[in-house]
């Protein structure tokens, strides 16, 4: 499966597409079986995934339902995930029929998504609507940990650190 690549990512990474004090670290992990157990380390702490097949292999799109597994297994319970039908500049070539794509996606509780990593179509939409849904969802966590109370001392911005932490050499 071709990915977009580092230098696109990297590219991207320097954009302004997120919201403000929002950053975030892209990992291509190539999505190749040689990779499976190398990538799962990567699962932990991570707040959103983009999973993607190629909509002109019947083979990639049967392994989404065993990625999604991983993901749900190795990952935050609360991590976000986009389904992406990669190279629909090859609408020619399709195998996979893009409303075999949402179903998948609608049965795991995904976003969905077509896109072209080569011809640079939805790339960006892709990462906007992932940021955007890791925020409502940290949003929504935070208003709940807020109507249940918190335990133990809180601390607003604006409080200045005790003077034995504000010279502290370690």
């Amino acid at each position: 499966m071709t990915t977009a690549g580092r230098g696109a990512l990297q590219e991207l990474y320097g954009t302004e597409i997120l919201k403000p004090k929002c950053s975030f670290l892209l990992q291509d992990t190539a999505g190749q079986e040689r990779y499976r157990t190398i990538t799962t380390a990567y699962y932990r702490g991570a707040m959103g995934f983009v999973l993607m097949y190629d909509i002109t292999s019947e083979d990639s799109f049967n392994a989404v339902q065993d990625w999604a597994t991983q993901i749900k297994t190795y990952s935050w319970d609360n991590a976000q995930v986009i389904l992406v039908g990669n190279k629909c500049d090859m609408e020619d070539d399709r195998i996979v029929p893009m409303e075999k794509g949402k179903h998948l996606a609608d049965q795991l509780g995904f976003d969905y998504f077509e896109a072209s990593a080569k011809e640079n179509i939805n790339v960006r939409q892709v990462f906007e609507r992932l940021v955007d849904i890791i925020c409502e969802k940290m949003s929504e966590s935070i208003e709940s940990d807020n109507s249940r109370g918190t335990s133990g001392r809180s601390m607003r911005l604006t409080d200045n650190p005790s003077p034995s932490q504000q010279n502290c050499s370690c």
